[in-house]
């Protein structure tokens, strides 16, 4: 990270002392953004995020001590360090200071080069918490997604899909999931082999993944099993979606290492839509998946590669 991508916000009443310190940072690289109190620096931290605030303590409207406790009451994109300017050198001042979240602090007037110092500390404060926060997120997005199909797991479609059906009910929307299953996927593994059947899973909700809309979401829900949640889609639009996805699989061939497999799939569709309140307490997430699980289960007993959709009732 280098200072030209760092953003300085400088919270400063005093027109000379800010100046002063935005020709410093910015012979130094920094990208300088002037604030004169601490309800200013606010709206500006929200209008463009600043991972580094220099702000000084006496200001009128909002001194630095508010200005530290509003900050970190509040959410922003990442961390936001804090450095205090201040002529107040007391120890009891600069604790009291730091209590109010500022993380460092500079006695005026400024030096140079312990300016250059402290936000050097600074810089290497952010880029550690930018590493943690990115490292969580994608611990986070690891444990609701499956490693071999990049479709979400079990865990995400509980979490999820009960909130979207009283999402739909809410605000009187249909809501429809479909369930999809490989034909055969067992003859897939015993002649071609397991590698080849991790491929065809791959491929297959690769395949599917690039076709559905962005509000839309696919789950693994099995071995070879997928289910897709589609907000906002009624049986008739949801159960096209469900032909469109058939056919892309059917038409599209799947290179393994040693040969090239076309496969085929079934897909069961259920919808749910009502605003009344009886069927609100029937339509739940075991019902609906149960509902389009018994379309699958006909759209397998009667030939496969086809899809059936029943409406929640």
């Amino acid at each position: 990270m280098t200072n030209k991508n760092i953003n300085i916000l400088i919270v400063e009443d005093s027109y000379t002392q800010a100046l002063r310190l935005q020709i410093i940072l910015e012979e130094q690289g920094y990208q300088i953004a002037l604030a004169r109190n601490g309800v200013e620096g606010l709206n500006l931290l929200h209008e463009d995020f600043f991972p580094i605030v220099i702000t000084d303590w006496i200001m009128p409207e909002m001194d630095g001590f508010e200005f530290c406790q509003a900050v970190r009451s509040r959410e922003f994109p990442g961390y936001v360090y804090i450095i205090l300017l201040t002529t107040k050198d007391s120890r009891n001042d600069i604790i009291a200071g730091l209590e109010a979240g500022a993380d460092d602090y500079l006695i005026k007037p400024v030096d140079k080069a312990e300016l250059a110092a402290r936000l050097n500390t600074a810089r290497r404060i952010i880029e550690l918490e930018y590493s943690l926060r990115k490292r969580n997120e994608e611990i986070a997005r690891m444990s609701v997604t499956d490693p071999l199909t990049k479709a979400y797991n079990r865990r995400y479609l509980n979490d999820h899909l009960p909130a979207e059906i009283k999402r739909a009910f809410r605000h009187d929307h249909p809501l429809s999931i479909i369930i999809c299953d490989i034909d055969h996927f067992k003859k897939v593994n015993d002649t071609y082999g397991h590698q080849a059947g991790d491929r065809v899973l791959e491929e297959f909700a690769r395949c599917i993944r690039g076709l559905v809309r962005e509000s839309d979401w696919m789950v693994r829900y099995g071995g070879e099993e997928f289910l897709i949640v589609l907000p906002e889609t009624d049986l008739d639009n949801a159960h096209k979606a469900a032909e469109r996805y058939r056919v892309s699989v059917s038409e599209t061939p799947i290179p393994t290492g040693t040969a090239e497999i076309k496969i085929t799939a079934s897909f069961g569709v259920a919808s749910c839509l009502s605003s009344c309140e009886e069927k609100k307490k029937e339509c739940t997430m075991e019902a609906l998946i149960e509902a389009a699980d018994q379309c699958l289960y006909r759209a397998k007993n009667e030939g496969r590669n086809r899809s059936f959709a029943v409406l929640l009732e």
